[in-house]
């Protein structure tokens, strides 16, 4: 570990000191090299603010809408590689597991909070995973815990859509490719009275005949559609008052949601192929109603953000359990509108000064939070039921869970001017939440029902303080250092134990906790021509959460069960050489082991200590170049040719470290011709049809990665 933090330090040091060079030997007037040739101020709103972002005293990475458009980043697993540290899939039903900096998401309650245009998307259920309309993404590495709170333990992914228009405007984009794939894009905005009222909208629709053959019956297994549709409504109702309404629906379709092979090594030899019998229809609506209350003065602002999210998700028909073509263990979740439902309030007060650049700038608030989700789940078990260890047959176990919850915090943050090169940021949070959980569990034999565990309800409790401080020295106007502590956590819980009656069904766990150092260095080099930012970062977990799935109960069980370590380095370089060539390098490496980790075994409990964490590549890595030269000498049209290089180091699927994925790369382009108005494309990803584990669960079946897929774009906007 301490090797890794001295070649941190150097890398550091060598930034400071090219830094302190860079104002000797390239301090030139701005005149001398045309603003095109310049990286302009990137500014983000990561701190609730909007500020530079260079003077962020953290890691930060944003994305703005043009380079969402280049980049043809249409939902949130699309930004892995891009972003240092950061890795999201799923195993094909759209429920994004991320990790940042070896925090992931191994529960219904994610360890990267996300935010869309302000409102916590509170967990994998209520979670808008497509991008349209979008203005910007932040994406902030390192514990959140003081601003953001529940979730925030491994870092914030921020998703902010396009702002009001004075004038009519939108777009229409089009996308298709290979394998039945179709994305239909528009949206428009304008103002219907005079600097009052203000109105957008956008849809967006896409569908995908499948990369999946089900050999079972010969059939694409994985087709799926979406509609998102978007709305907003900007009301400013009195002077220096506006009311902001943001409304987002989307209705998901998906044949087939878990295209997993029985394990790894059948998932690699015949690449995109299951056989199962039990094959159904998703459904999975969401939506999601805002509204903003904000005041601007000139001393503070005011803002009020009360928030409702519900998802309803179910399949049609049984789905399969055994993911084999045996009548082994199917799911069953469609008992009706009143179960497998999740809905949120979230209310959020603020209040700040007034960012006019004064020696002290300060926010305080408070939030709050209520859910409510019932679930209802049968596992039946067909007449192959002994070959999965089942006695009995044609028989359906349901489980119930009365989920309820409500919490709330008071935060503060503020940062104070030392001198005119040093600032202070400090800030602290303080969360309580309760949980209520009721469970009960009943057997099926074709309508004859058996009660075998009666209602039956826990409670629980608990605090979570989240501190933040950090230090930043301004060492030449455009060359910055710091060093930070931050706080983050994941909310503790009750989980079920398991069908046997003989055992207490209900166990309660922890909240898990990161704490974490970083040091980090922001800089523009040779008169704003290249941006280098570079971070080292150390991060202690304490009672890590561990979920585990109890088969063939297809119960998920959750426990503390030890302590990591995580620790490395990080860069985004983004450099303009010429006037029509930019190059992008962003590099992260991650050495995520436990300290501790009690998995049970066949003997008891056993510690892997030295094992590495899940759904955590060692090492990230994007480079891309992008080529724009002008069009038969025309101001407005150019060529864009775009290439793209990633790559994703070892990683690891399950505790034990016994189901891998290799490193392996992945290589993307795009050429066509684009202006501020008009894009016309080809594009290709994963051109060299490269083939890997994507997602794989801890007892095996396995999800592969996107083989390779091209396609044309065509887009105008007025």
């Amino acid at each position: 570990m301490s090797i890794i933090t001295h070649k941190a330090l150097a890398t550091l040091f060598l930034v400071a000191g090219l830094s302190i060079a860079s104002r000797i030997s390239f301090a030139q007037s701005n005149d001398t090299i045309p603003e095109t040739t310049q990286l302009g101020e990137v500014m983000v709103t990561a701190q609730k603010e909007s500020e530079n972002l260079q003077k962020v005293p953290f890691s930060v990475s944003a994305i703005d809408d043009r380079k969402v458009e280049e980049m043809n980043l249409w939902q949130t697993k699309d930004l892995r590689g891009y972003i240092p540290n950061f890795y999201s899939s799923n195993p094909g039903d759209n429920r994004n597991v991320i990790s940042i900096r070896g925090i992931t998401t191994t529960s219904y309650e994610p360890a990267v909070a996300t935010y869309v245009d302000g409102v916590n998307q509170f967990g994998l259920d209520t979670y808008f995973f497509l991008l349209n309309d979008v203005e910007r993404i932040e994406v902030l590495r390192g514990p959140q815990g003081t601003l953001y709170g529940r979730n925030a333990m491994g870092g914030v992914m921020n998703i902010i859509t396009k702002p009001k228009s004075d004038e009519l405007s939108g777009f229409v984009r089009t996308d298709i490719g290979n394998y039945g794939f179709t994305r239909l894009a528009a949206g428009v905005k304008t103002m219907l009275l005079p600097q009052k009222l203000y109105v957008g909208m956008s849809v967006l629709a896409d569908k995908l005949n499948g990369y999946y053959t089900n050999l079972y019956n010969d059939s694409d297994f994985d087709k799926q559609k979406n509609l998102l549709v978007a709305g907003n409504l900007n009301y400013l109702f009195a002077k220096n008052w506006e009311a902001i309404l943001n409304f987002k629906s989307n209705t998901g379709r998906n044949n087939g949601p878990f295209s997993l092979a029985p394990d790894p090594d059948s998932a690699i030899e015949n690449p995109y192929e299951v056989n199962q019998n039990a094959t159904t229809e998703m459904v999975d609506n969401s939506q999601n109603i805002s509204l903003v209350l904000k005041n601007t003065g000139s001393r503070f602002n005011f803002s009020s953000q009360t928030s409702y999210q519900n998802n309803y998700r179910y399949y049609k028909a049984p789905i399969d359990g055994d993911f084999s073509p045996i009548d082994g263990v199917s799911i069953v979740n469609d008992y009706g509108k009143d179960w497998n439902t999740v809905s949120v309030w979230t209310q959020e007060l603020r209040l700040a000064s007034a960012n006019t650049g004064q020696k002290l700038n300060w926010q305080v608030g408070f939030f709050g939070f209520t859910s409510d989700a019932p679930t209802r789940q049968g596992v039946y078990f067909g007449a192959d039921a002994a070959l999965v260890g089942s006695p009995v047959s044609n028989f359906t176990t349901i489980n119930t869970n009365v989920a309820t919850g409500y919490g709330f915090a008071f935060f503060g943050q503020a940062t104070y001017s030392l001198t005119d090169k040093l600032k202070l940021t400090a800030g602290l949070r303080s969360d309580y939440e309760k949980k209520k959980l009721t469970v009960s569990q009943e057997m099926d034999f074709g309508g004859d029902l058996m009660v075998t565990q009666p209602d039956t309800t826990g409670k629980v409790d608990y605090n979570a303080i989240s501190p933040k401080v950090a230090l930043a020295y301004q060492l030449a106007p455009t060359n910055e250092v710091y060093g930070s502590y931050s706080r983050g956590f994941r909310p503790g819980g009750l989980t079920q134990i398991g069908s046997d009656p003989s055992n207490p069904p209900l166990f309660a766990y922890d909240p898990e906790f990161s704490n974490n150092f970083e040091i980090g260095s922001k800089n523009y080099f040779f008169n704003r021509r290249m941006r280098v930012n570079v971070s080292a970062f150390i991060t202690a977990i304490s009672d890590v959460q561990v979920p585990g799935l109890i088969l063939p109960d297809a119960i998920v069980v959750t426990q503390n069960a030890g302590d990591m370590t995580s620790a490395g380095i990080e860069w985004e370089i983004n450099a303009i050489p010429t006037r029509n060539l930019g190059i992008d390098w962003s590099f992260g490496f991650t050495h995520a082991t436990f300290d501790k980790l009690m998995l049970p075994g066949e003997s008891g409990e056993v510690d892997y200590a030295g094992n590495r964490q899940i759904f955590t590549p060692d090492v990230t890595s994007m480079l891309a170049a992008q080529w724009t030269p002008q069009f038969f000498h025309s101001d407005e049209l150019d060529w864009m040719l775009r290439g793209e290089w990633l790559y994703f180091g070892e990683q690891f699927f399950n505790l034990e470290n016994t189901i891998s994925q290799d490193a392996y790369q992945i290589a993307n382009a795009k050429f066509g011709v684009v202006s501020d108005e008009l894009e016309l494309t080809v594009w290709a990803k994963n051109i060299f049809d490269t083939t890997y584990i994507d997602y794989a669960y801890n007892f095996g079946p396995s999800h592969l990665g996107n083989p390779a897929t091209f396609g044309v774009t065509g887009m105008y906007k007025f």
